[in-house]
């Protein structure tokens, strides 16, 4: 049985429907009630709750700052799970945020795989309301393009990692097939709507007054970091997403298609 952590977020849901359709028996995690493929079990539970009875393998996505990691890893240890996968970040393999849970997972004597996304092709879902209403977006560093890799990449990276042994001990860094801007993704969501979308840039106080909402403090910061100093490491494209999958990595242009209704 393979356990799914964060099952109705950007990766699991897409990869619960990917596990399921390998026909693996799989039990997805989410806190809230979840719409499953048939066959998928449930637990409606927070982490620290988390049962792993019977499962093999456990995709493990901590929200972030979270740090419950070692308890999590010792409850695998003791429920007899082989192998676990875990969503780190890119900023981890750049030095950005601390390593401390990928050294935890290295560390258990589970077999492990390590998936270090750069930043989601999703976030931009932040600026659905403001572009429906105002056809506005608002970010900071508009010219400062990144490879953004769509989640459900993620998920196809993942499903295999979980179900492929001669994956084990590996980590992967996973981008989108090349950089592009806030400004430029600006200008595909208004060629996707046929209208003209205003890009305002903010200043990096006002967007990290704007990130605080939902993020650590820390974690703000790194991010707002990334997005305007970025690296040469954070700013190139991987190949890691086609070593996997035998495909190139999908594109902006490719999320938007199938998420612009919520921008109109």
């Amino acid at each position: 049985m393979i356990v799914v952590t964060g099952a109705t977020g950007n990766i699991g849901r897409p990869l619960v429907r990917a596990l399921a359709a390998a026909g693996e028996e799989v039990t997805a995690v989410s806190r809230k009630a979840a719409d499953l493929p048939a066959g998928v079990k449930h637990q409606a539970v927070d982490l620290t709750e988390l049962d792993l009875t019977g499962a093999d393998a456990l995709f493990l996505l901590l929200p972030g700052g979270r740090s419950d990691a070692e308890g999590i890893i010792a409850k695998a240890q003791v429920a007899g799970v082989r192998r676990i996968v875990l969503v780190s970040s890119q900023g981890v393999g750049t030095g950005r945020h601390p390593a401390a849970i990928e050294d935890a997972v290295k560390a258990s004597g589970l077999e492990w795989s390590i998936l270090r996304p750069a930043g989601f092709q999703s976030n931009t879902l932040g600026w659905s309301q403001s572009v429906r209403e105002h056809r506005l977006v608002e970010a900071p560093y508009g010219e400062i393009a990144l490879p953004q890799i769509h989640p459900a990449d993620i998920a196809e990276v993942a499903a295999v990692a979980l179900r492929e042994p001669s994956y084990a001990g590996t980590t992967w860094e996973l981008t989108g097939p090349k950089a592009i801007s806030p400004r430029e993704q600006t200008e595909l969501i208004a060629a996707a709507l046929g209208e003209p979308v205003r890009f305002v840039e903010l200043t990096r106080e006002n967007a990290r007054e704007r990130f605080l909402r939902f993020l650590p403090e820390q974690v703000a910061d790194s991010t707002l970091d990334i997005l305007g100093q970025p690296t040469d490491a954070e700013r190139a494209v991987s190949g890691d997403v086609e070593r996997v999958l035998g495909r190139p990595a999908r594109g902006y242009a490719d999320w938007l298609t199938e998420y612009v209704a919520a921008f109109r």
